[in-house]
């Protein structure tokens, strides 16, 4: 089984280095178009087996995506990365024409590929991924949903002084700092719901600061964050190469739920070796669904940009 990851920044080398630390596939190829990075940061990686005691084996190439023949998956992280005071509105021109090119090529030598997009904005390069590729709408995944959650789950631990591990919290919705909806009405700790021990003061707070969590790392180390990101898509890869049927939310083609059509965008889905496997329905309050309504307009003004520079 091989997995390739497409850029070897720090998100691609993070994703990479937790798909060999789990060995989650045989072999990985870490790809970047900047000649020597990802050859040094996967000899780098594969320095650490002898401590780490993982098996997979990790290739890094300078734009030969022949390297990349016969992938099960791939991640895409290239791109530009968000600077300070940065929208992700403001990274389509410059994106959209690096993930084209990317998903072609991968196309060209695994046809039968499922694809993650990491690249920001995230919901709007997904869908440019689908329909660039001519792939079936499961095999094309956008991992925003899971590294919100993640980041969601972290700030109820944080009020609650409790483990992440033990509790149970979505985000729907655009990948965006306006646009993500964190559904505290839904969360739980082990099954009870965390209103129960929170004011409506600390439920507010937690939904801020999950909104604007991309933005706050950004301002604090001057870039966009990579360990919580690259554990995502790991996460989201293991889950499809051993079929493990997960219940992530992530960015994926609505063809009539959640009222909305002809849109990537945050839903929980069910993920295994086929890709997104099913859409799971869920009961929304009406101011729920009202933010989740203004959330797809948002990201589907952005898509807009893709269809009026012609892109697609």
């Amino acid at each position: 089984m091989k997995i390739t990851v497409i850029g070897a920044g720090a998100v691609g080398a993070t994703t990479a280095d937790n798909l060999v630390r789990r060995n989650i596939a045989e072999e990985i190829v870490l790809l970047d178009i900047k000649e020597g990075v990802a050859e040094g940061k996967a000899q780098d990686i594969m320095q650490t087996s002898a401590l780490l005691g993982f098996n997979s084996k990790i290739v890094g190439v300078t734009n030969d995506y022949l390297s990349t023949a016969g992938s099960a998956v791939a991640v895409i992280t290239s791109g530009i990365p968000r600077k300070p005071g940065m929208t992700r509105e403001e990274l389509i021109g410059t994106n959209a024409g690096i993930v084209k090119t990317v998903v072609e090529n991968l196309i060209k030598y695994s046809p039968e590929i499922i694809i993650l997009v990491v690249s920001n904005p995230m919901d709007t390069m997904t869908y440019l991924a689908l329909k660039v590729s001519g792939l079936p709408k499961n095999r094309i995944i956008g991992m925003g949903g899971a590294l919100d959650s993640a980041r969601f789950k972290y700030q109820i631990a944080e009020k609650l002084n409790a483990s992440a591990n033990d509790l149970n919290a979505i985000v729907i919705g655009g990948h965006g700092d306006t646009t993500m909806i964190p559904l505290i009405k839904h969360a739980t700790w082990n099954s009870v719901p965390v209103h129960q021990f929170l004011t409506e003061e600390e439920e507010a707070d937690i939904v801020k600061k999950t909104m604007v969590g991309g933005a706050t790392l950004t301002a604090l180390i001057g870039t966009s964050a990579w360990y919580a990101p690259g554990a995502a898509a790991a996460a989201m890869a293991e889950s499809i190469v051993h079929d493990q049927n997960r219940l992530f939310t992530a960015s994926v083609f609505l063809d009539g739920e959640f009222d909305e059509s002809d849109i990537n965008i945050g839903v929980p889905v069910i993920i295994n070796k086929n890709g997104w496997e099913k859409i799971v329905p869920l009961h929304l309050s009406e101011e729920e669904k009202q933010a989740f309504s203004k959330s797809a307009d948002a990201v589907r003004a952005m898509n807009k940009v893709l269809k009026d520079s012609e892109i697609i």
